[in-house]
């Protein structure tokens, strides 16, 4: 049940506004429900539907600033909020960043409600995982898993006259199967904006596929193996690749994107020809919000520039690195475009077609993953990283998967891999399990095969 706000979340922008004692302020509420399903052992468990309302303050003052943030759905709490802000402000030291706010008007879209989610949302999605559940349990397995759907609307607001609005649906699936020995595991995920396009049948059979590949199980030493990353394991790797792409770590030899001596490497050729990895916030099937929204500043973002609008971005294009997120202060300095960070990543692979199935089908003798998992970096100035395998590492002969092998640790870098590929798919709306239950879930990737990916270790886990 949504909470009733006297106003609108537009009234608790213009109360921070108007109560401001501060030289400048920008107010941003974001209205978020959600509904969740989750179940266990072939039987739904919990569900859930939840109502969310949170307030930023950022005060201005002098050369200063200062962010505030909590729940508020009252005036009075909101009030609260910007006298913290405000205190704050006049005790802040000078900010780098700092530049003259966005101006402009109130969007037509304004004055419109928020947004809601219900659980009715996973109403086909739900059925279909009753005929799952019945089935799994006639054929001895076990389907664990979780739905998560959410709306938010952002209110942004600043003493500057600006007025915008964004309604943010997001969305993902993922479910885990197990045989009852529970020696066997298999996983299958997705994104989704409203959970029109999710098919649980389709889920259930796919995970009933991936066990019986399993059934098979083979031991393999650690190594480099040829190895074909479907578009989820692609996007676990190429978000942290992503967020590296800051311009002033880089400018400060921080990066992988960062020129020895100093500065970035920009207009470098860095992977192959072909290569785009680029974002949009119009990008059919990850639409994103269209203006920078930021509650506080980092070395990707500033408080500064919250209204500033953002427009399709190649970070690499035709394999050269073509922009690093950059604030306006940044783009100032290093005489380059401000091209703020995207909530969205798309990687394109010039002349790739086809699908997953058909990279396997051309493949001789190697592994195809799952997903990854545990990701961290190991070294920035490479973009290293290390992780896990998870949930079905299989073995492929002449063509046609043979069994499931056990897990590895692996050691790679993704700037590195866009390099050493040797075919890819066409590119597809993707989910990463790494990083899309609560970071980053709008990706687009191909399958890659990367003929050395380095295992450089076993792994014990299932």
């Amino acid at each position: 049940m949504a909470l009733h706000i006297g106003g609108g979340p537009q009234r608790l922008v213009d109360h921070a506004l108007e109560t401001s004692t501060s030289e400048q302020c920008i107010a941003i509420v974001n209205d978020t429900t959600s509904a969740n399903l989750r179940w266990a052992n072939n039987t739904l468990t919990t569900n859930g539907v939840m109502h969310a309302v949170d307030v930023t303050v950022i005060a201005f003052q002098g050369a200063g600033n200062a962010s505030v943030s909590g729940t508020a759905t009252s005036p009075d709490q909101v009030r609260a909020l910007v006298e913290g802000a405000d205190r704050a402000a006049t005790l802040a030291d000078a900010a780098e960043d700092r530049a003259e706010l966005v101006t402009g008007d109130a969007a037509r879209d304004w004055s419109d409600p928020p947004v809601d989610t219900s659980i009715q949302v996973f109403e086909k999605f739900a059925s279909q995982l009753g005929e799952a559940f019945s089935q799994a349990d006639a054929e001895k397995r076990i389907l664990y898993g979780f739905v998560f759907h959410e709306v938010t609307t952002t209110y942004l607001g600043s003493s500057t006259g600006l007025r915008l609005r964004h309604v943010q649906p997001t969305g993902h699936y993922g479910c885990t199967a197990k045989n009852t020995e529970l020696t066997n595991s298999a996983w299958v995920g997705g994104a989704t904006r409203d959970f029109k396009d999710v098919d649980g049948t389709r889920m259930a059979s796919d995970l009933a596929t991936r066990l019986a590949w399993g059934e098979r199980r083979l031991e393999l030493p650690a190594g480099r193996y040829d190895t074909i990353l479907p578009p989820t394991a692609v996007a676990d790797v190429m978000i942290d690749a992503y967020w590296s792409a800051g311009a002033r770590n880089s400018a400060d030899g921080q990066t992988i994107f960062s020129e020895p001596g100093g500065g970035t490497r920009i207009g470098e050729q860095m992977v192959n020809a072909g290569v785009r990895l680029h974002s949009d916030p119009s990008y059919a099937g990850l639409e994103c919000a269209p203006f920078v929204i930021a509650g506080g500043s980092s070395d990707r973002t500033s408080v500064y520039d919250n209204g500033v609008p953002l427009g399709s971005t190649d970070w690499i294009g035709d394999g050269r690195l073509t922009s690093l997120m950059q604030t306006r202060h940044t783009a100032d300095l290093m005489g380059q475009p401000t091209t703020p960070a995207i909530d969205n990543l798309v990687l394109d692979i010039a002349g790739s077609s086809g699908t997953e199935a058909e990279l396997v089908a051309g493949m001789d003798d190697g592994l195809l993953l799952t997903c990854l998992w545990y990701i961290r970096e190991v070294d920035p100035q490479t973009m290293l990283l290390t992780g896990l395998t998870r949930d079905g590492v299989y073995r492929v002969e002449g063509g046609e998967i043979t069994g499931a092998v056990n897990n590895f640790r692996f050691n790679e870098s993704p700037i590195d891999m866009l390099r050493r590929y040797t075919h890819a798919s066409e590119t597809v709306l993707s989910f990463s399990r790494e990083w899309g239950d609560e970071f980053f879930s709008r990706t687009a990737t191909p399958a890659l095969r990367v003929p050395d990916f380095n295992m450089s270790s076993v792994s014990q886990a299932l």
